[in-house]
């Protein structure tokens, strides 16, 4: 299986560099945080690559298959939830390796160079698809939280080029396609470019790697710092939240429309950086580090069974009935769905399942969903009776 490695300018966090040059020689020493949840991203892509690689590459026999998702699915972090958001993805990269007049190339887990434009640059895509005058490069993203959009996408960009770096001797591309695929909060997105668009955009980022790599640039909050190992301590973070105590001072005593969305966005922010704050500020107050005015103690404990099963026994010998130490409770809608199967509970339950509006809830501007307003239309206006 391969190995992932990561770049001083990795094209994963290049959203963060292109926006903050400075942070990649920042973060650059700064260990690595490990969560349950990149160790989950991680084993999944582990098995998409097994899968894949038998279904479409000779590398790998039935029995070296088995064997080798035997030992994956032993890890602590496996569940099935894994291989029924895989499936979506092995679906997506079939239906797009089917759509090809004729069969295509394809790669698995592709090591992709990026020099050309970022210096010591690389990376490595999940599957890339080429044939005829068309590239397609497909992300996998095993996310639950925030969804990534591919327009515009710096890391697919970048991938996308190393890619049509790659095959471009081989093949007349012209046309450029990159999708995301995040099954587990059903978020599928392509995104296309012209070949030509492709390398325009490569050589307008060129002078922003070099001054990334040197360590150059000014500090730049936004967005990008969701993900930036220096997030909690970043004195540019801290100064662009901060300055929300301004608002204080604003005359008229009502804030205009401008300033109230102004204000939520850097609000949202300042609840991210303050967060990202505490989390750093407990592991720093456990390894023994002072941060005046602050420490760590112990939360509030809840009792628990050392034994459920032995519990139970002892209250239905004490004369406890048992079914009263049970709740009969039904499914959700989203579990029959995973118990059943997709294709099964459509054809069994889908004519009872219907979908209401969701209720209203404030998005960014930039956010993909369609505005909602309760302010009647012209239409509606002139429709009613005098």
């Amino acid at each position: 299986m391969s190995q992932r490695a990561h770049a001083i300018l990795s094209a994963s966090a290049a959203e963060r560099w292109i926006n903050c040059p400075p942070s990649a020689r920042l973060t650059e020493n700064m260990p690595d945080t490990a969560s349950s949840y990149a160790a989950t991203g991680t084993l999944a892509h582990a098995i998409a690559e097994l899968y894949l690689r038998k279904r479409f590459t000779a590398t790998i026999g039935p029995k070296a298959y088995a064997a080798e998702l035997k030992k994956l699915q032993a890890s602590e972090h496996y569940s099935p939830d894994i291989d029924r958001a895989l499936a979506e993805y092995y679906d997506l990269v079939e239906r797009t390796y089917l759509s090809y007049a004729n069969t295509p190339h394809i790669a698995i887990e592709l090591r992709l160079d990026l020099t050309p434009w970022v210096p010591e640059g690389f990376g490595t895509a999940d599957c890339v698809i080429v044939g005829g005058n068309a590239l397609h490069v497909i992300d996998y993203k095993n996310g639950r939280g925030v969804p990534v959009g591919a327009e515009d996408n710096p890391q697919m960009l970048l991938y996308a080029l190393g890619a049509l770096k790659h095959y471009e001797m081989l093949y007349d591309i012209q046309h450029v396609i990159m999708t995301i695929c995040q099954p587990n909060i059903d978020n599928t997105w392509s995104y296309s470019k012209s070949a030509d668009t492709l390398r325009a955009w490569g050589e307008s980022i060129k002078p922003i790697a070099q001054t990334a790599f040197d360590g150059g640039g000014d500090f730049a909050a936004g967005d990008w710092c969701r993900f930036c190992k220096a997030r909690a301590t970043c004195r540019a973070r801290a100064d662009e939240h901060l300055a929300l105590v301004g608002y204080g001072d604003k005359l008229p005593p009502a804030l205009t429309p401008a300033e109230v969305g102004s204000a939520l966005t850097q609000g949202r922010n300042l609840v991210a950086w303050l967060n990202d704050l505490e989390e750093y500020a407990l592991s720093a107050c456990l390894a023994g580090e002072e941060i005046p005015g602050w420490k760590a103690v112990s939360g509030r404990a809840l009792r628990q069974w050392d034994s459920l099963e032995a519990a139970f026994i002892a209250a239905i010998e004490s004369g406890i009935d048992e079914a009263m130490l049970y709740e009969r409770k039904p499914l959700t809608l989203a579990a029959v769905e995973k118990m059943m199967g997709k294709s099964q509970f459509a054809t069994v339950l889908g004519e009872h399942v219907y979908t209401p509006p969701g209720k209203p809830t404030l998005a960014s501007a930039t956010d993909k969903r369609q505005a909602i307003t309760d302010r009647p239309t012209a239409q509606e206006d002139f429709g009613k009776p005098a």
